[in-house]
């Protein structure tokens, strides 16, 4: 599988690694990407905070954000992760992000599901778009059986995206995630290979 996918890395904006939709293409993030993924970061701080792990300043530098695309590749090349920016493919916008992490082989087959959106770019049918993509892929192209995401319970945007890309609320996690520097309760979601 590592020789498989270190041809894809190579193969710049052919690469199976690439996922396609109507409006968005999902990729792995590139040293170009810095100045784009900083702004929109920022500008949406105060939006995604609450939903997130807290923020180091440190992780804005030229310097990180070379390592996280190092880290990307590595992840990738691994098959332990997949962690894309969502490209708009009309003028190619950043307007997010989205990952399938902890990847499990054998008799799982598993991914996480992790995304994030630009606080402009909310609200408009891109994450609906990215996910549905992602989760088309990751039962394709990836071979995997199950997806599950988790979100806090006050997090309704969450949910209802969920809920409309065919998850289904499968439990409730007490102290699951650190979030916004605190220990907190997710609801759980997933979604099977068969429910395409």
């Amino acid at each position: 599988m590592a020789s498989l996918l270190s041809a894809w890395l190579g193969l710049g904006d052919t690469a199976p690694d690439h996922i396609i939709s109507p409006h968005l293409v999902l990729r792995l993030p590139r040293p170009e990407d810095y100045q784009s993924w900083v702004a929109l970061r920022r500008a949406s701080r105060a939006f995604l905070e609450p939903w997130e792990p807290l923020w180091n300043e440190d992780d804005f530098t030229p310097a990180a954000f070379r390592r996280r695309v190092r880290r990307c590749r590595a992840l990738a090349l691994a098959d332990e992760a997949w962690r894309y920016l969502i490209i708009r493919r009309s003028d190619d916008a950043l307007l997010g992000g989205l990952s399938l992490s902890n990847i499990r082989r054998g008799d799982a087959d598993t991914a996480s599901l992790g995304y994030w959106i630009g606080e402009p770019f909310a609200r408009q049918g891109t994450m609906s778009e990215a996910v549905n993509a992602a989760v088309a892929h990751a039962f394709g192209s990836l071979g995997l059986h199950r997806i599950e995401a988790a979100c806090l319970p006050e997090n309704e945007a969450s949910i209802r995206l969920l809920a409309r890309c065919g998850f289904d609320h499968e439990g409730y996690a007490r102290a699951y995630l650190k979030i916004a520097g605190r220990w907190r309760d997710h609801l759980l979601f997933a979604r099977l290979s068969g429910s395409l």
